[in-house]
């Protein structure tokens, strides 16, 4: 799930230059009180709003500028396996002595990712403090849930093409989670393209996420007249951060979920 390939010294106070290629493990640095270790981000990396507007921008995620990086010495990067491009982090690795590589795939990894920055960073109070309010909210959540009917869900990401998520994600487990069981696909790939034009009898909820598309309303409306009438699943919006965002968010993400569920 998680390693520090690279790792080769010790953190030291006022050594330490981290730039962070992945949104949530920026916000959950800040959250750990890493915020001033923090040199360099992508445009995604928006949370924690007010704090991060000092750190430079090199790029987004699939695509920061390799000599903005080079500029912000940076002694380590976090990047992560779904998030960053293999080729792209390999070439950061010339440079940057400590590439953390991270890859989340279920809800209790997030405890491992506490303990690994806090480990690394000197910051392991800190993630003490985290883990036991994810635990606390993760259970609450499952407590909450745990009598409401399962559901079939489909998880929509991107439109035009239609694309959705496999069951070998963060996202889908976490959704199995609190009782919203993403519908099996015939395909390898872990963020297919779908046709939703035809879902009768297979899928009981359609959730549209606010991220990384930004689905609205009218996209709510668009999908329902697309489905067959037969056995019409209902349709909803979903706040992308609440589901996708390891990290510091998922206590949050938790919290949401279950109240989200049993309305």
């Amino acid at each position: 799930m998680l390693d520090a390939a690279g790792i080769e010294h010790e953190v030291t106070s006022g050594t330490t230059r981290i730039m962070c290629a992945v949104p949530s493990i920026t916000e959950l640095l800040f959250e750990l009180g890493l915020g001033d270790k923090v040199v360099g981000r992508t445009g995604f990396c928006f949370h924690p709003k007010d704090e991060v507007k000092r750190v430079p921008k090199i790029g987004g995620t699939k695509d920061f500028d390799l000599e903005k990086l080079r500029l912000l010495r940076p002694t380590h990067l976090i990047v992560n396996v779904d998030e960053n491009p293999k080729e792209l982090v390999d070439s950061a690795r010339e440079f940057i002595p400590n590439i953390v590589v991270t890859h989340p795939l279920g809800p209790k990894d997030n405890v491992s990712l506490y303990q690994l920055m806090g480990y690394l960073f000197r910051a392991t109070e800190q993630a003490k403090r985290l883990t036991e309010l994810f635990l606390r909210s993760y259970q609450s959540a499952i407590d909450q849930t745990s009598q409401l009917n399962r559901e079939r869900v489909l998880y929509l990401i991107w439109k035009k093409p239609w694309m959705t998520i496999g069951q070998d994600t963060y996202i889908a487990r976490v959704l199995a989670s609190v009782g919203y069981d993403q519908i099996e696909l015939n395909s390898p790939i872990r963020y297919p393209e779908i046709k939703v034009e035809c879902l009768a009898g297979k899928v009981d909820h359609i959730l549209l996420s606010t991220e990384p598309f930004a689905f609205r309303r009218r996209d709510v409306l668009e999908l329902e007249a697309a489905v067959c009438l037969s056995g019409k699943p209902r349709v909803s919006l979903i706040d992308g951060e609440m589901t996708s965002w390891y990290g510091s968010r998922a206590i949050q993400g938790y919290d949401y979920l279950a109240a989200f569920r049993a309305a």
